[in-house]
């Protein structure tokens, strides 16, 4: 992260809370987990004109499947409304293009652009390293990636 960007503090629990049954709760942990992932990629994303969603969007846009807004909305768990709109702000920016489905041509495709493949690429490198200085900061290697393995295998 840039000298600009805020540090994000995990903390601990305080003295007063720190029994409690909350920090044996797995729903619980991932959920604080996401959130501070979220703030971190949130600042990460700022100077690059980014959100969270729309960065999340870029990133299925811009890998080797061409998916349809109903791929996306789906992978996401978001309301097709909610894609299309990201859609659109990404097409405003010339980072995204649609383009008739062939399998199907009543759905539209989203690829990223080659503005929009360089807007990724340094806006990954920010969230990574955004990513590294705070929730995965004081993980190993080894333990980055059976964490990664271990998630995987809960999401799919």
């Amino acid at each position: 992260m840039t000298d600009s960007s805020p540090v994000i503090d995990l903390g601990v629990a305080p003295d007063r809370i720190d029994a409690t049954d909350l920090l044996d709760d797995i729903e619980f942990l991932v959920a604080r987990v996401r959130a501070i992932g979220s703030l971190s990629a949130r600042h990460a994303l700022e100077p690059h004109g980014l959100r969270v969603r729309s960065y999340a969007v870029l990133s299925l846009v811009c890998g080797a499947v061409s998916p349809t807004q109903r791929d996306v909305a789906e992978f996401l768990f978001l309301d097709p409304s909610q894609v299309v709109a990201v859609v659109d702000e990404l097409q405003t920016l010339g980072y995204v293009e649609r383009a008739q489905d062939p399998r199907d041509r009543r759905a539209n495709i989203i690829r990223g652009t080659e503005t929009g493949q360089a807007a990724y690429a340094k806006a990954k490198k920010s969230v990574i390293a955004a990513r590294d200085e705070t929730i995965l900061k004081n993980l190993s290697q080894e333990e980055r990636q059976s964490l990664t393995q271990l998630l995987l295998k809960v999401a799919f």
